[in-house]
C-alpha cells in the first residue's frame, strides 16, 4: 500500500510541476509568440516536432504503466523467469519504418521552412529593405542604420518593412536572439552572419546574448523598438545622435561603473580626470585598460565626442581634492 501511495504522489508532483510549466507558456514548454515571418515558421517546426514528440512519449508511458501492471510479478519468486518472445518479423519491421517516416516528416517540413527563414523577402513597393549593422561589444550591442546613425543596445525598426541584419563581433563570440522575431544567430571575430525581421506589430521586444561571453554576459540585453514609419524616420534622423551620449553611457560604461559612476564591478570614476581629458578618454574607449576590454574599438569620432559631452554634463564631479 505504502509502494502505490509513494507512486501516486509522484505522479501527482509530475503533472503539477508539468501543468505549471505548461500554463506559463512563453517561457514554458512554448516558444514566445512570433511577430515577424521567418519567427512564425522557427514556431512552426517547433510546434511540429512537440506534438510528434509528446505523442511519442505518451505512447511510450502509456504501454509502460499497462505492461508493468499487467505483466507484474503476481506473487511469483524474483527467481523466475516470464515467458520469453523470440524474434517478430513484422513487429521489428514496423518498429524501425515508423521511426524512420517520423525523422523524414521532421526533416521535409524543416527544410521546406528553411528558406522562408534564412533568406530575407525581396524589396516590395513598402520600400527597399533596411540594412543595419548589428556590432557585438563586451558587453553591449551596436547599431548602425543605413544613414549613418547610431544606437546602443536598443535597435529601431518600423513596422512592415524588412530590416536585413548583417552581424559581427568586435571581440569574442555573441550571439544575436530576439525569440519573438527571429531565431538566433552567431556574432563571431572575423566573420558576418546575417537574419533579417519584417515586424507585424508595433511594440519593444527583447532579448539577450545567447553565448557565454565573459563575467558580465547576463547584462548584454537588447530591445527592438517597432514603431510607425514616421517615428522611425525621426528616430534615426535626429533622436538617435540627441540620446547617443547617454545612451553609450548607459549601455557601455555604467554597466561595470555604476549608472553615477560610483562604482561597481568596475571602479569609481565619476572623479578621475580621464573623464574630462579627450585624448585619454578615446584612449581607454578605444585600447582599454587592465581588466577592462576595448570597448570602443571602432567607435566613430561622433561617438566618442557624444561620451565626451554626456560625461562631462552629467557624470563627471571634478577630480578629488587632495588633503
Amino acid at each position: 500500500m505504502r509502494r502505490w501511495l509513494l507512486v501516486v504522489a509522484l505522479v501527482a508532483l509530475a503533472v503539477l510541476a508539468a501543468a505549471g510549466i505548461a500554463a506559463a507558456a512563453n517561457g514554458g514548454f512554448t516558444p514566445q509568440h512570433a511577430h515577424s515571418p521567418n519567427a512564425h515558421r522557427i514556431n512552426q517546426a517547433y510546434w511540429l516536432i512537440l506534438g510528434i514528440t509528446t505523442f511519442i512519449f505518451v505512447l511510450v508511458e502509456t504501454a509502460l504503466v499497462v505492461f508493468v501492471v499487467k505483466y507484474r510479478s503476481r506473487g511469483r519468486g524474483r527467481t523466475v523467469e516470464g515467458f520469453q518472445v523470440y524474434g517478430h518479423r513484422r513487429l521489428e519491421l514496423i518498429w524501425t519504418a515508423i521511426p524512420i517516416g517520423i525523422i523524414v516528416v521532421i526533416f521535409s517540413f524543416v527544410f521546406y521552412k528553411l528558406p522562408g527563414i534564412a533568406d530575407a523577402p525581396k524589396a516590395s513597393a513598402a520600400g527597399a529593405n533596411l540594412a543595419i549593422t548589428v556590432d557585438a561589444h563586451q558587453f553591449y550591442w551596436q547599431f548602425t542604420y543605413p544613414n549613418g546613425a547610431t544606437s546602443i543596445d536598443e535597435l529601431h525598426l518600423p513596422v512592415g518593412r524588412v530590416a536585413e541584419l548583417k552581424i559581427r563581433s568586435e571581440d569574442v563570440a555573441h550571439s544575436w536572439w530576439i525569440p519573438q522575431l527571429g531565431g538566433k544567430t552567431d556574432a563571431i571575430p572575423g566573420k558576418v552572419n546575417h537574419t533579417w525581421y519584417e515586424p507585424g506589430k508595433t511594440g519593444t521586444f527583447v532579448g539577450q546574448c545567447a553565448e557565454f561571453c565573459g563575467l558580465f554576459h547576463e547584462r548584454m540585453l537588447a530591445r527592438v523598438v517597432v514603431t510607425s514609419d514616421a517615428d522611425y524616420r525621426t528616430f534615426v534622423g535626429a533622436g538617435a545622435a540627441k540620446a547617443l551620449g547617454k545612451a553609450e553611457w548607459q549601455g557601455v560604461c555604467a554597466k561595470c561603473h555604476g549608472m553615477q559612476g560610483q562604482g561597481d564591478y568596475g571602479p569609481a570614476i565619476s572623479s578621475n580626470p580621464t573623464l574630462a581629458q579627450r585624448p585619454s578618454l578615446e584612449d581607454v574607449i578605444r585600447n582599454g585598460r587592465g581588466k577592462m576590454p576595448p570597448v570602443g574599438n571602432n567607435w566613430s569620432r561622433a561617438q566618442l565626442r557624444a561620451l565626451e559631452a554626456y560625461v562631462k554634463a552629467s557624470v563627471y564631479k571634478g577630480a578629488a581634492g587632495g588633503g
